[in-house]
């Protein structure tokens, strides 16, 4: 029989290696999955964003009567806070990552549990938010006292995410130990990631003291981190760094229009 010479590539593997040529991604490392470059901007925006979005709407009070009735006289200011901390929280997910799998590298059941309980309350967060955005709705086309009415014949009503609420406060408690007992942040940005759990939470709660003082917290714990992420080497060449940005602006251009479409 005649030996063959076994191919040494396909099509497959050709386009592979272009698509690792053209938009390069660094192995996994001590930031999880997520990749320190997502991980290092999630910690960035997702505080940043949520800070923003909360001191847009101080000056109205936090009860959810208030916040319907500043959306019936300024619905785009509100709409616009809203958004930011709801976009804000939803960021948070891949820095909770990067963070809990740093912590877990040294104490995984630290690591597992704050990484999960956090996660899970952020997903209570998002269910939050989807019912603000119905309440807001709602006073666009019946107004601020019947919204009001409809979200008081509502409110406390069970639903599958309020068993997550205290996910929504001890996620932050335990990332910020396990935090301060390996090390990852030192006390005083631990405790700081720990004011998170002061955060209010629930439907159509507007900004507090305590809400400002919990998120300034989050973003002293978080955004140092973040950026010390970002600027590690090594870093993409200006090319590749271009072609990263422009298909992810279309990327989300692209599911901003899909989504509007339904």
């Amino acid at each position: 029989m005649t030996n063959r010479t076994a191919p040494t590539g396909t099509p497959a593997t050709a386009i592979d290696a272009r698509l690792r040529a053209l938009l390069p991604v660094e192995p996994m490392g001590a930031a999880g999955f997520t990749g320190r470059w997502a991980g290092g901007t999630a910690m960035v925006l997702g505080p940043v964003l949520m800070l923003a979005g909360a001191l847009l709407r101080v000056r109205f009070h936090f009860f959810y009567p208030d916040q319907l009735a500043a959306y019936e006289r300024h619905p785009t200011l509100m709409a616009t806070a809203y958004g930011l901390f709801a976009a804000g929280s939803v960021l948070l997910w891949p820095a909770v990552a990067v963070l809990a799998t740093r912590i877990g590298i040294r104490s995984p059941g630290w690591g597992l549990w704050g990484g999960v309980l956090a996660v899970l309350g952020l997903f209570a967060r998002t269910f939050h938010a989807g019912v603000d955005h119905l309440a807001f709705q709602l006073v666009r086309s019946h107004g601020a006292d019947a919204a009001t009415g409809a979200v008081t014949a509502g409110y406390g009503a069970f639903h599958v995410f309020a068993a997550l609420n205290l996910a929504v406060l001890a996620g932050w408690v335990v990332l910020a130990l396990g935090a301060w007992r390996t090390r990852v942040l030192g006390p005083v940005r631990a405790v700081a990631l720990g004011l998170t759990a002061a955060l209010p939470l629930g439907v159509l709660k507007g900004t507090t003291p305590m809400s400002l003082v919990a998120l300034a917290g989050l973003c002293v714990a978080l955004v140092p981190s973040g950026l010390g992420l970002l600027r590690e080497a090594p870093r993409p060449g200006r090319a590749a760094a271009l072609r990263w940005a422009g298909l992810t602006a279309v990327t989300i251009v692209s599911m901003v229009l899909i989504g509007q479409a339904g």
